[in-house]
């Protein structure tokens, strides 16, 4: 269900039509009368087009930077998942060959387990 909410950007009133939340509805049209407002005080002879403009330029590359910041951290996350992964896949790989050589014990768990692991996977 859509809604009308009126906001106040740079001393103009605005009609928006959402389905969003009215108070996040605000909270956005607060940040955009405030980075406005910075534009206007940096740039005093500007028209309001031109101010404009230059807001949504600032917006879209505080967007681009935090998109591609998390696109980064996600691909971290992806190679160090994967090198546990593979960590993971070794160590079960030396437990299962130990085991076949060495038989397991009555219980059924493996008679000899690794008793160290290899140190590729540090903290960052």
């Amino acid at each position: 269900m859509s809604t009308v909410v009126t906001v106040e950007i740079a001393g103009q009133r605005y009609p928006i039509r959402s389905s969003l939340d009215e108070r996040y509805v605000a909270e956005l049209a607060a940040y955009v009368d405030q980075k406005m407002r910075a534009a206007s005080a940096a740039s005093p002879t500007s028209d309001m087009l031109g101010l404009a403009v230059l807001v949504a330029l600032n917006i879209a590359d505080e967007y681009f930077r935090v998109r591609h910041q998390n696109s980064s951290t996600s691909g971290d996350l992806n190679e160090r998942a994967m090198r546990l992964e593979r960590l993971v896949d070794e160590v079960l790989a030396q437990v299962t060959a130990r085991s076949a050589t060495a038989g397991a014990s009555p219980n059924g768990n493996p008679s000899s387990i690794p008793n160290s692991i290899p140190n590729s996977i540090a903290a960052p």
